[in-house]
């Protein structure tokens, strides 16, 4: 552990990076390649991937010696955080009994066209019905389910990145 702690700020934000942009690349594949069209929590997670990403990647870019590591991995674990809790709703939507999935909304792409963000985001959180429906799975392990492991392992890396750039600055401030 404390040799993976020794890691500078870009090795860190690259690993997630690369992680990141893998995820997106299964997402994709998934969708152009097998045809299966993501959900709205998918969409959403997709978002939480991105939101992610991009400070991992400017910290790649940046390279932060002090406490700019930990603002990159503050803000890529926000993004990670989010995904844990859209991939485990979605998760949680697909382990209810078939006469307690809430009903589907209307499509995302119209509400979109049609309501405030505000309003999507709720209307996607408690009425996804079209979400429980299990399209793959591997391993016995739904594909929100392997999405959830993704997020988690993405987290487990921002808090790499964040522990590594406290830890720097710590002996940076005692020399």
């Amino acid at each position: 552990m404390t040799n993976l702690l020794n890691r500078s700020a870009r090795q860190w934000c690259l690993v997630g990076s690369v992680f990141c942009i893998a995820m997106l690349a299964f997402a994709l594949v998934l969708q152009y390649g097998f045809g299966l069209e993501p959900c709205p929590l998918c969409t959403f997670q997709r978002v939480a991937v991105l939101a992610a990403l991009v400070p991992l990647i400017i910290g790649a870019l940046h390279n932060p010696r002090g406490w700019g590591g930990s603002l990159y991995g503050l803000l890529a674990l926000i993004g990670a955080g989010a995904g844990i809790f859209l991939a485990g709703r979605h998760v949680w939507l697909q382990h209810l009994p078939a006469d307690q999935v809430p009903s589907c909304g209307p499509g995302l792409d119209y509400m979109m066209e049609v309501l405030p963000l505000k309003s999507v985001i709720a209307t996607v959180l408690s009425s996804s019905g079209e979400c429980a429906d299990i399209e793959g799975s591997f391993l016995g392990v739904s594909l929100p389910g392997w999405t959830l492991v993704g997020f988690v392992v993405l987290a487990l890396i921002t808090i790499g990145l964040i522990l590594s750039a406290l830890k720097r600055q710590r002996l940076n401030a005692s020399a």
